[in-house]
């Protein structure tokens, strides 16, 4: 079951007119929520920061004029330059699994969320920088990003959204003449990018490690009023959110394997709760098929690898279940049953979701029993042969005249 109601991407006439940056309807209840769970910064804006780029189709999803991308003063509002009126700049407090050992508490390092718009369709949106900043949580970070990942970021969050796998989006991207220093100095940038929410698996964490059963509550309890109402009428809404969350990303890592998405650091604090791909640090694509492929030059043990996401999927929501076992009953023999019994469910919804997705990579029109095997076979022997994963497939939907 998924009970989130998904955006739908907007009509080319629902671009053509909108609201200004200015006379959005903020509604940042986040914020209201205990101390605990966030703490309020400023952005830093870049020297001579100026827009790189605007994203007309996703202001559509705030309903923001698209125009509004011309203003030159559009990263004054979003970093604090300019006054803007109804922004309540926040980073957000988590902890998670890191290649499987629990740190205690992690954060926003370097986002902050700006400010949360609701639309005309009741949809909630968080409205994210990334690279403003140091924040409570940046740690020995300088909570800046560089103009290289940042348009890598840009860039395939608009590929998956065209591939149709759920993600965060970009609204727009601002470069600098700032340096910014990683192995050599680079260009400062910052990017602001659009989701329900950024709430992960680690965030039901941080309160369950810290023995914070009452903002517990509170955090499941904000996630289905806000994003997840249907849930409230079932027998036990939190349970009823762990399957939730279980079925989408069962079927987000199912999406991932059939384009040869490499996420590289799936930790738990990089799992979103709305089963949309999220936080792009170290990613990539297949090139030669080689399902042992590691992206991510750090993960020496390659817990990361490509054929390990789907299992490490299952990981994560096995931390996430761990979180909320005092949600879902007090009685700790059943909910730990109930817990087991919907991850249980996870490998099911994963392999019917990846078959599916094999029989449409393949042309197939009728299901067959051998369809997995032969789809299986082929990814054998373009290993094999060195083959490319994208170019064999597209090689498959061309007339063998043009081949």
């Amino acid at each position: 079951m998924n009970n989130m109601q998904t955006p739908k991407t907007s009509t080319s006439s629902s671009l053509k007119t909108g609201l200004k940056l200015d006379h959005l309807r903020f509604d940042n209840r986040y914020i209201r929520l205990p101390a605990e769970f966030f703490s309020r910064h400023l952005p830093e804006p870049l020297l001579n920061q100026r827009l790189a780029h605007f994203n007309r189709r996703v202001s559509g999803l705030l309903e923001i004029d698209p125009d509004e991308g011309q203003r030159p003063e559009l990263f004054d509002l979003f970093t604090g330059l300019q006054e803007w009126p109804g922004s309540e700049p926040f980073a957000q407090c988590y902890a998670g699994h890191q290649f499987g050992h629990f740190v205690p508490r992690l954060g926003d390092g370097r986002a902050l969320t700006i400010a949360q718009i609701r639309n005309s369709k009741d949809e909630l949106w968080d409205l994210q920088l990334k690279g403003s900043g140091h924040t409570l949580y940046s740690r020995q970070g300088d909570g800046k990003a560089v103009l290289r990942s940042t348009i890598r970021e840009y860039l395939c969050s608009e590929a998956m959204m065209g591939l149709g796998i759920p993600t965060t989006q970009a609204l727009a991207m601002s470069a600098s003449d700032e340096p910014v220093f990683r192995e050599t100095p680079e260009t400062g940038a910052m990017l602001v990018r659009v989701a329900p929410s950024h709430i992960r698996f680690g965030t039901f964490e941080y309160f369950f490690y810290r023995h914070q059963y009452e903002d517990l509550k509170t955090l499941s309890e904000y996630v289905i009023d806000n994003y997840f109402p249907a849930l409230a009428e079932t027998d036990n809404p939190s349970l009823s959110l762990l399957e939730n969350i279980i079925e989408s990303t069962a079927r987000l890592i199912a999406g991932w394997q059939s384009v040869g998405f490499c996420h590289g650091v799936m930790n738990s604090d990089n799992m979103s709760i709305h089963g949309i791909t999220i936080d792009y640090g170290p990613f990539g694509f297949l090139d030669t098929y080689d399902p042992g492929h590691v992206c991510n030059h750090s993960d020496h043990a390659g817990r990361y690898a490509f054929d390990r996401q789907p299992s490490i999927g299952l990981f994560n929501l096995s931390c996430l279940a761990q979180a909320m076992l005092p949600l879902i009953s007090d009685d700790p023999d059943i909910a730990v049953k109930q817990a087991t019994d919907a991850l249980g469910r996870y490998e099911k919804i994963f392999e019917s979701e990846y078959l599916d997705l094999k029989r449409r990579k393949l042309g197939l029109i009728c299901n067959e029993s051998e369809d997995g095997k032969l789809y299986d076979e082929l990814l054998t022997a373009m290993q094999g042969s060195n083959l490319d994963f994208t170019n064999t497939f597209r090689s498959l939907a061309k007339p063998l005249d043009t081949i």
